[in-house]
């Protein structure tokens, strides 16, 4: 079963000020694959909390999931925190988000999302809202089981049957 963590990055719900409907969206998604959410929380967009909190969930977590701070807007860190964690970049993820995103509306265009391994651990920026967070997900939850159990040291094929 895949230990599925969620960080929600949001300074007014860090703060209380707005609900957070993006995590539970992810919590239900990651559940359709049979994965189990092992912690679900928020952080304020301060860029040296959320890379120590990445670091920390990695010893429990095999995917963390983020929401929120992917834009270009100044408090917008959560891909630069990202950055500053991972071991290898998979850049096919947000790739594939940002494309399929464009379909919809043409400000996917400035996402900054990316998607990488820390060790053992696979992490993916979403966006913030939860539509496009519902998106995003859908795009790739497919491919996660594969994935993480190739970063996990499979040896199985990638090949599609």
């Amino acid at each position: 079963m895949i230990k599925v963590a969620i960080l929600t990055l949001s300074d007014k719900g860090a703060r209380g000020e707005r609900e957070d409907t993006s995590g539970p969206v992810i919590a239900d998604l990651v559940k359709t694959i049979g994965a189990e959410v092992i912690s679900s929380e928020i952080l304020p967009d301060e860029q040296s909390l959320i890379s120590e909190r990445l670091i920390s969930l990695c010893a429990s977590a095999d995917l963390i999931l983020t929401t929120g701070g992917t834009g270009v807007s100044p408090r917008d860190v959560t891909p630069d925190a990202t950055k500053a964690v991972i071991d290898k970049e998979i850049p096919g993820i947000a790739e594939t988000m940002r494309y399929e995103s464009m379909k919809k509306t043409s400000r996917a265009m400035i996402s900054r999302a990316v998607a990488g391994i820390r060790g053992q651990t696979l992490i993916i920026n979403l966006p913030g809202s939860p539509k496009a967070v519902r998106e995003n997900l859908e795009v790739i939850l497919p491919v996660l089981e594969h994935l993480i159990q190739k970063v996990k040291g499979s040896d199985a094929d990638c090949a599609e049957s």
